[in-house]
């Protein structure tokens, strides 16, 4: 059932009419003490609030009513309805614990995307079912891993690609946010639109408007011909706004119209057109710090963020570095002519230790530079060493060693150090990760005075 809270007769019966029609149960309320004594015998599925409710809109009204809401029935949605002078207001009720808001005059369509939505991600998570489960269900396509939170991570991108929900994907460079992001395309009902990836960091801050929303000929000095913009390009399909924490303070409040309203105008042309697209952002930057700083919008982050996926480094997920290797060496076997080509045990567990900074794209460029420069078809320790030679953070870090300035035996003890300090001293799993045998691993423990219990 959806609570309708409003105390304009017009706006109940037109929301309630249009809910009614797909189906919904509907009750409704003129004000905050009716609203109140309902809520005290029932709990909707959901609630749409306004933010108004006397000839005062500071939508104080609302705000407190919803803090009364949200101590009442905690875990029941909320969506607000206000106007564009209020979305400042409206972002603090996010802060308070609503789910989205709506701006008057809203869009049936998107209203109903927007409540189906929120409706669907309330469902309870069904309990994890294992990578084998999930490739069944999803389609996942080159998207490499199994360690157990990077499996709730893809639990997350199958049960939200479902929705229209926005999505914010947050990771370090190199974890897969753009692979990610084509998962939820790909398994999503609108897979069979278009995917349009922009990298609103390599934009100039001149070009946003005629880059997003497209120009006119005639436009501007060298606008030759009629362009289509990005998000024309994305009708009806996704649209993959890549760092979108570089972007700039002016084209933010451009892009969130659009996202807000769902409409745009071509640059040259006064027509306002709509477009029906889902929304997938991606940054590697803290926007909660770029908000308090005041370079990021507030009411944009809330905007984009209905739900947001935080990808692990590669170093939380070790577990998963000898299944990448196994994807691109099978791949690269193909393409060097390298039928016989692997990596030694002993170096998988070496690489497992490394942090890795540049993440999965950084063991990617590792692992072919070696391939490519390596004689033999058995990938040894040394074999990898001299490409991490470049890595200012591996220098910093003292991870590893130029090449040369430490002999194998002081590297196998600052490997075994290494591993001792990760497995928290358990001698069985230490053996393991290195692939010796405890007896072996418990002589060089004596040979090299290294404390164990």
């Amino acid at each position: 059932m959806i609570f309708i809270i409003d105390d304009d007769s017009a706006v109940q019966m037109s929301l309630s009419l249009l809910l009614r029609q797909q189906g919904y149960p509907v009750q409704s309320a003129n004000g905050p003490k009716e609203a109140l004594n309902f809520l005290t015998n029932h709990t909707p599925d959901l609630i749409v609030l306004d933010m108004n409710f006397s000839v005062e809109t500071s939508g104080e009204e609302g705000l407190k009513l919803l803090t009364e809401i949200k101590k009442m029935k905690p875990q029941t949605p909320v969506i607000l309805i206000t106007g564009w002078a209020t979305i400042d207001l409206a972002v603090e009720g996010m802060k308070l614990g609503a789910r989205d808001f709506i701006s008057k005059p809203w869009d049936n369509e998107h209203l109903l995307q927007t409540i189906q939505t929120i409706l669907y991600l309330e469902k309870e998570n069904e309990p994890s079912t294992g990578r084998k489960a999930l490739d069944e269900k999803f389609d996942f396509g080159h998207i490499i891993g199994e360690s157990l939170g990077f499996l709730d991570i893809l639990e997350n991108v199958g049960r939200v690609a479902a929705t229209d929900a926005p999505v914010l994907i947050l990771g370090e460079s190199g974890t897969g946010k753009e692979l990610i992001a084509e998962a939820i395309h790909q398994n999503s009902k609108r897979i069979s639109k278009p995917f349009v990836k922009v990298n609103l960091g390599g934009i100039p801050e001149n070009l946003f408007e005629s880059e997003m929303f497209g120009h006119k000929r005639g436009a501007f000095t060298d606008a030759r011909f009629d362009r289509k913009g990005r998000f024309e390009m994305a009708h009806t399909g996704t649209i993959f706004l890549d760092e979108i924490g570089d972007l700039e303070w002016a084209n933010q409040v451009k892009l969130l119209r659009v996202l807000q309203d769902h409409t745009f105008e071509v640059l040259g042309s006064s027509q306002t057109r709509k477009v029906n697209v889902r929304v997938i952002s991606a940054t590697n930057r803290d926007l909660s710090e770029l908000v308090n700083k005041g370079d990021f919008r507030e009411d944009l982050f809330y905007r984009i963020n209905l739900i947001t996926l935080r990808l692990p480094a590669l170093r939380e997920r070790p577990d998963d570095i000898p299944r990448l290797l196994q994807f691109y060496i099978e791949n690269l076997r193909n393409y060097y002519d390298k039928p016989k080509l692997e990596v030694n045990k002993s170096a998988i567990e070496w690489l497992k230790m490394y942090p890795f900074p540049g993440n999965i794209r950084q063991l990617k460029n590792v692992v072919e530079r070696t391939v490519l420069l390596s004689r033999s078809n058995t990938l040894e320790v040394e074999d990898f060493l001299p490409h991490f030679s470049d890595s200012p953070q591996r220098k910093q870090s003292g991870e590893l060693p130029e090449v040369g300035a430490m002999t194998l035996e002081e590297m196998e003890v600052q490997m075994i150090k290494k591993a001792m300090k990760f497995h928290q001293n358990k001698v069985s799993k230490v053996a393991k990760a290195l692939g010796l045998t405890r007896s072996s691993l418990y002589r060089r423990l004596e040979k090299y005075g290294i404390p164990y219990e």
